[in-house]
């Protein structure tokens, strides 16, 4: 049995991206994955975050924001930060095997449905590109 590749995905606030980046990968390759995510300043998760998830059968209602601070010690092979805004100074995680940095828009900035649906979609797209079809 092969161990499954650990990834983290990192925000500021791990209300959304962050959330929603866990657990669309969770519910598309959670087979292969081990997901999780933090945030360097976590608030709640947000509530549109988890119905523009449930829109597409992912359920992220249990989720909880995370401080990246409580996964300190851990390893991953792959930390990725969402931080889309150059104002938003993304977190860093010491335990990476590898980091990199795919910027996405904040929704929670626009705060409307359709500003999450349209980060939904560029999540979901991405991460089958990386991770389903291009899978590690």
């Amino acid at each position: 049995m092969t161990a499954k590749t650990r990834v983290l995905f990192l925000c500021v606030h791990n209300s959304a991206r962050s959330q929603m980046a866990e657990g669309i990968l969770r519910h598309l390759a959670g087979d292969r994955y081990e997901v999780a995510s933090a945030g360097s300043r976590p608030t709640a998760v947000h509530p549109l975050a988890v119905a523009v998830l449930a829109e597409r059968g992912v359920d992220i209602s249990g989720h909880r924001a995370k401080d990246v601070r409580e996964l300190l010690g851990q390893k991953f092979d792959l930390v990725v930060t969402l931080c889309g805004d150059e104002a938003e100074s993304c977190p860093f995680f010491p335990g990476a095997g590898v980091q990199e940095h795919v910027p996405f828009a904040d929704p929670a900035a626009e705060g409307t449905v359709e500003a999450f649906r349209r980060v939904r979609d560029e999540l979901w797209g991405w991460i089958i590109s990386r991770f389903v079809e291009g899978g590690r």
